[in-house]
């Protein structure tokens, strides 16, 4: 494309531009695909209990029936390797992926906004979000937990709904590297994802590569509900911090006879 006369008007070229870099509008066929592409990332994302390795067979069959795509390529892959894990296995591999490692936690406004204070006001932005959209979720999982993610931007749609997506999509690339660096299958999961999402810039890229070398925005002070859990020790994402138990009550000494005034 031959670029835009000078003489034509800024405002005009911009609005050209703009409509140029506009994504085509989806058909009803497109959107109805990517959501069901999305409530798949959303189910193998969720940790593999009885019911979720109960139906792996449906869930291979459902794979294999999705549109040649590079996002239904990696969902194969992935659902090969999960139909013929041990139950036992897969639940203790995804502990150690998604539980005990930072750089591949499910918590999306962790990577944003780390131990910070700014990452309640994310966890209830959201929330507002999807009650906005009519969505009450369970209260099972945090609003950031990415099955959780997922799950509103299929029932939403892909403006509104995986705006929150694409908001954390340099947390996502972290996800995926550290998953791939692991050499988990799972990597394959978020390679599905990252397909629907649009290509990182280079600002994602170094904002990535500075994640993995600093990790996190850190916070001593003003964590509540997501404070501390040991001395000096920052709780993992996700994890329930209690309350700390309020002091003891003062109970003012006896009254002596001395003291003792006049009933």
């Amino acid at each position: 494309m031959s670029p835009l006369p000078a003489t034509i008007p800024a405002l005009v070229r911009t609005r050209v531009r703009a409509a140029v870099r506009r994504p085509a509008r989806l058909t009803p066929e497109e959107t109805a695909g990517r959501a069901l592409v999305l409530r798949l990332v959303s189910l193998l994302l969720q940790y593999p209990d009885s019911e979720l390795t109960g139906a792996r067979r449906d869930l291979t069959t459902v794979v294999e029936a999705l549109p040649a795509t590079s996002a239904a390529e990696h969902l194969a892959r992935f659902t090969d390797w999960f139909a013929a894990q041990d139950p036992e296995a897969l639940e203790r591999h995804y502990v150690e992926m998604f539980d005990l490692r930072r750089k591949s936690s499910l918590y999306l406004t962790y990577y944003l906004h780390g131990d910070t204070r700014r990452r309640g006001m994310a966890l209830l932005t959201l929330n507002q979000r999807y009650r906005a959209s009519g969505w009450d979720t369970d209260g099972g999982e945090l609003p950031d937990h990415l099955p959780v993610v997922l799950e509103f931007a299929a029932l939403v749609g892909p403006g509104g709904g995986e705006a929150p997506l694409r908001q954390h999509r340099r947390g996502l690339e972290l996800i995926h590297r550290a998953l791939t660096d692991a050499d988990s299958p799972y990597r394959h999961v978020l390679a599905a994802l990252l397909t629907l999402l649009p290509p990182p810039t280079e600002a994602d890229r170094a904002a990535v590569a500075q994640l993995v070398a600093e990790g996190p925005p850190n916070e001593e002070v003003g964590l509540d509900p997501y404070g501390t859990y040991g001395e000096g020790e920052f709780a993992p994402p996700g994890t329930f911090v209690p309350p700390a138990p309020a002091p003891p009550t003062r109970v003012p000494p006896a009254a002596t006879s001395r003291t003792e005034g006049p009933r």
